[in-house]
């Protein structure tokens, strides 16, 4: 079993020093779904939900959740973002927006919880702006889809 490596000799959580770490180009690709309504989804689509541009909202607001990683997860060290992107692919049929972020880095640790929350927050924006009119939205299977750099290297989910 591999050590927790944020937990100190005591037992109790600490921030893992990365100094010695190589400095890599990193990158992560995170996604998930929101679920709601067929008419709430036609209405982000064609722009006529009442607090404006349901999806350029998310945008940047997926992006600034990035740059926030660190001030939200305890244990995340704050990082230079070199970029972030967010994607949206709306689903009439199932109903979702699939949301897609992207992040890179280039440092000593990783950059996945910056893509992971990116995706939250963009997702929490979505609900909000559209809460009035749909309450039943959901959230749905937050996951890292891809991963590059660092000592443990390429993950991609298969």
């Amino acid at each position: 079993m591999d050590n927790l490596t944020h937990i100190n000799s005591q037992g109790r959580a600490k921030m893992v020093d990365v100094s010695d770490k190589a400095e890599t180009d990193r990158q992560a690709v995170a996604k998930c779904f929101i679920y709601m309504k067929n008419e709430t989804l036609k209405r982000i689509y064609e722009g006529t939900i009442k607090k404006g541009d349901v999806l350029s909202v998310a945008q940047v607001a997926g992006i600034m959740g990035a740059k926030k990683t660190s001030d939200i997860i305890p244990m995340c060290h704050p990082i230079m973002i070199t970029g972030c992107d967010i994607n949206f692919e709306i689903d009439l049929d199932q109903n979702r927006i699939e949301i897609i972020a992207s992040a890179k880095t280039k440092g000593q640790t990783g950059i996945e919880m910056e893509s992971l929350t990116a995706v939250s927050i963009a997702a929490l924006t979505i609900y909000d702006m559209c809460k009035a009119i749909d309450k039943e939205m959901i959230i749905s299977d937050i996951m890292l889809m891809r991963k590059s750099g660092g000592k443990s290297g390429l993950f991609e989910r298969k």
